[in-house]
């Protein structure tokens, strides 16, 4: 009797691609951010600030949609709100919350108006960047209004991330850690940063005058 011999299959390399990145794409790495934003020390501006978080920055979800990374789905919101609500009571002597932006002339309580939101949000995972630990960029798109809803200044503040150390847990803790970092960054950037955008100068040179 014959005995056939058994072949282990051949599948074409585009076949196993295909495969790998179907196995790849079936993960889900889901994460709420959480962390601590310390409040920084600096001397706080003779204004009231109202702040403005619309549901997008409230709410910011980043869902990657290429077919050739791992899925992330990444939640800041909540901790977006958080880091503002603690740097901005620090750099004003006093913060408002506001629902809405005003649109016309009125006696609002209220100085300036920021309305913080995010234009941009990329990470970089260590199958990518060959370095054993996660990274991140975002971009805030800052605006300022007057108490009457006008627009006084507009700019794009960058931030980046990374976690700071490959010894983490998991791979959620350790994506989580560099969004805190990125966050913090922020922090200081608008902190530090804020007087010296020049339209902002401008109106603060304009507003102390007015006041003498």
């Amino acid at each position: 009797m014959k005995q056939q011999r058994l072949q282990s299959p051949r599948f074409p390399l585009y076949t196993l691609l295909l495969a790998a990145l179907g196995l790849l794409g079936g993960c889900t790495n889901t994460l709420v951010v959480q962390g601590k934003f310390p409040s920084p020390q600096i001397q706080k501006l003779p204004i009231t600030l109202a702040v403005h978080y619309d549901q997008d920055f409230r709410q910011h979800t980043y869902e990657e949609k290429s077919k050739d990374r791992a899925k992330w789905v990444i939640t800041s919101g909540p901790a977006q709100v958080e880091l503002f609500n603690a740097v901005l009571p620090e750099m004003f002597t006093e913060v408002v919350e506001i629902e809405e932006i005003p649109t016309a002339a009125g006696d609002t309580g209220f100085d300036l108006i920021l309305a913080p939101a995010i234009s941009e949000f990329q990470y970089a995972v260590p199958r990518e960047t060959k370095v054993n630990v996660f990274e991140v960029w975002i971009k805030f798109n800052m605006r300022v209004f007057d108490n009457n809803g006008v627009l006084i200044a507009d700019w794009i503040l960058p931030a980046y991330g990374k976690t700071p150390t490959a010894f983490l847990k998991s791979k959620e803790e350790a994506m989580n850690e560099a969004v805190v970092v990125a966050l913090r960054d922020i922090g200081a950037s608008l902190s530090l940063g804020f007087t010296r955008v020049p339209e902002i100068r401008a109106w603060l040179e304009q507003y102390q005058r007015a006041a003498l």
